[in-house]
């Protein structure tokens, strides 16, 4: 999957858009809020808990990791073009875009937001 490919996922969700707020990082947000983190070679995603997104450490050691300052909170890197499955990547940036959205307040929720 190209970065490209990533991105288009990410900005065909409700409410999606792109940010860059830091020098080459882009990101992506509903509302003000990252569900994604996108690099060239691996996505950032929101699990529902560490409990979660142990679950992917164990499973892909090699291609998942904790990410910094933010890991505790349940956010983990999946490294991309590797082993885990691009569907299996599309899925967590999916359940990240739910776990964000779910936590906004409803009237900052996207208009096209089901909830699934």
């Amino acid at each position: 999957m190209t970065f490209d490919e990533l991105l288009a996922h990410c900005l065909a969700k409700p409410g999606a858009w792109d940010d860059e707020p830091w020098e080459n990082d882009v990101v992506a947000k509903v509302d003000e809020k990252i569900f994604a983190f996108l690099g060239d070679d691996y996505v950032g995603v929101k699990c529902g808990d560490r409990d979660e997104a142990d679950e992917w450490l164990q499973r892909y050691p090699d291609n998942a990791r904790v990410m910094a300052y933010i890991g505790r909170h349940g956010w983990n890197a999946l490294d991309l073009n590797q082993a885990i499955p691009d569907d299996e990547i599309l899925e967590a940036v999916d359940d990240s875009y739910l776990h964000v959205v779910s936590k906004l307040p409803r009237s900052r929720r996207p208009d096209g937001w089901d909830g699934t």
